[in-house]
């Protein structure tokens, strides 16, 4: 079924022949995504609906969850991207890292973090740096593409 199935189905669809290495680009994108939304969405009712482990905390999750999410968004930057694979690089470097600080601030705004003072002020001082250093290579990268 391998390469003779993938030609086919594009040729069906009129297209060109997806090459192998951006169908698993494809795939690895979509479990990360998935995964990502689920342990996003972490709570008792998702873990009663899939059977989940239960945990006391649902901040690890939901940061990993984000981190998953942004793997998978950059995986389809880098699927989009012309040319050989190079990685996900810089802008999915940032698309990570934005979507892991968004998480990380709507924890720190939410009040629902039972941590002591000096470890809010930690997460803090981490989600601000995070984010600034991610806006900072947001620009940087937009004013590169567009040269």
């Amino acid at each position: 079924m391998g390469k003779h199935w993938l030609h086919r189905r594009s040729i069906y669809r009129g297209q060109k022949p997806m090459k192998p290495g951006k169908v698993l680009i494809v795939a690895d994108s979509m479990i990360n995504l998935l995964l990502g939304v689920i342990l996003l969405a972490y709570s008792d009712p998702v873990i009663r609906l899939f059977g989940l482990p239960e945990t006391d905390q649902l901040f690890y999750p939901n940061i990993l969850g984000a981190i998953l999410f942004g793997i998978g968004l950059a995986l389809l930057v880098e699927y989009r991207r012309k040319g050989a694979f190079i990685g996900l690089g810089l802008g999915g470097a940032i698309i990570i890292n934005i979507l892991g600080g968004i998480v990380l601030f709507i924890w720190l705004v939410s009040g629902n973090l039972d941590i002591p003072v000096q470890g809010k002020i930690i997460l803090w001082i981490l989600d601000f740096v995070l984010v600034g250093i991610s806006t900072a290579e947001l620009l940087a990268f937009v004013r590169n593409e567009k040269k």
